[in-house]
């Protein structure tokens, strides 16, 4: 089926649910404020879905402050979505991809390359994902560009931006390389398929898996969108401090973290919420034109898969309420 790729820019006149997801191995998990689903695909062909009602801490007083909410939603949803990129993983079983990922951007870097560990327990996965996710793209560019610039006889100025640049050319390159794995391109189109639902709903359109392709891959809330923000954030905020020690400097690094996550969370959503104008729509195209490494365009199983999980959630949604 042809592809006219409707332009996710301006969202219908009413408020609408901020709905959202991510990319399960054979799935997809959607998620509301009072409940969430995933529909997988089994190797014997057949559709699974689980639901469950979410816990609180996405309706509470915490998520109406500015940047705490970011934090706060962003820690809840890497636990959610972690546990069901296990599950996952659990019913393809042999027969599965071989390297589990999951289609969210922050949940891109912190899952990508430990598929050994997981089915180890949820606690043991995401710390460690978080440790190698911090080291690789925090710690290591810190002391790059430390060491570089004693080398290159730059001043703290320089040294920091090259850092940055190291940083944000280390995030898009290791998801440029990794998305030419054959295994992780299906998680990716998965990842094509959540996007396409979420925005034919958001345009009003009737809800098949004929109209639901004609959508965009494109999203301004995708976790991918998020991730780039919180890097270039990162350059900006850490070029603007003056010499340190490399000890100091990976430290503030680390520090700085729920910092640029809860600014990055602010920014993608005042970006949502302004994608009519068009100053928004220029800052976006960085965000967008970066989910064209971590989107594939899904077939028409692939978007009755995210359809399925996307009507299990309104249920669950309506029955919680």
């Amino acid at each position: 089926m042809k592809e006219n790729h409707v332009s996710p820019g301006a969202p219908r006149p009413e408020k609408l649910p901020s709905y959202g997801g991510q990319a399960l191995i054979e799935g997809v998990l959607m998620r509301g404020s009072r409940a969430a689903a995933a529909a997988m695909r089994a190797p014997d062909g057949k559709i699974v879905i689980h639901t469950e009602e979410l816990s609180g801490i996405y309706r509470s007083r915490w998520m109406k402050v500015p940047f705490i909410r970011g934090v706060v939603g962003l820690w809840d949803a890497l636990g959610l979505g972690t546990r069901y990129l296990m599950l996952s993983a659990e019913l393809q079983g042999d027969e599965g991809p071989a390297r589990p990922t999951g289609g969210g951007g922050l949940n891109l870097l912190l899952t990508l390359s430990i598929a050994p560990w997981v089915g180890q327990g949820m606690f043991f996965t995401v710390g460690l994902s978080l440790l190698i996710a911090v080291a690789l793209f925090f710690a290591l560019p810190a002391l790059l560009g430390h060491f570089a610039a004693q080398w290159m006889g730059l001043n703290s100025w320089g040294s920091n931006l090259l850092e940055g640049l190291i940083r944000l050319g280390a995030v898009v390159g290791y998801i440029w390389a990794v998305g030419r794995i054959p295994e992780i391109q299906r998680v990716f189109a998965y990842h094509g398929a959540e996007h396409k639902t979420i925005n034919a709903f958001e345009a009003g359109d009737e809800l098949t898996v004929e109209n639901v392709m004609r959508h965009s891959l494109e999203h301004p809330r995708c976790g991918t969108a998020f991730l780039l923000t919180l890097v270039v954030l990162s350059v900006l905020v850490f070029t603007l401090m003056g010499p340190l020690s490399p000890v100091l400097r990976i430290a503030t690094r680390i520090a700085f973290i729920p910092l640029l996550a809860g600014m990055a969370y602010e920014y993608i959503r005042w970006t949502a919420r302004h994608r009519s104008s068009p100053l928004v729509r220029v800052l976006m195209r960085p965000n967008l034109a970066l989910q064209a490494l971590t989107t594939r365009p899904p077939t028409p199983d692939m978007v009755e898969v995210a359809l399925a999980a996307f009507h299990a959630m309104i249920a669950k949604e309506r029955e919680a309420a």
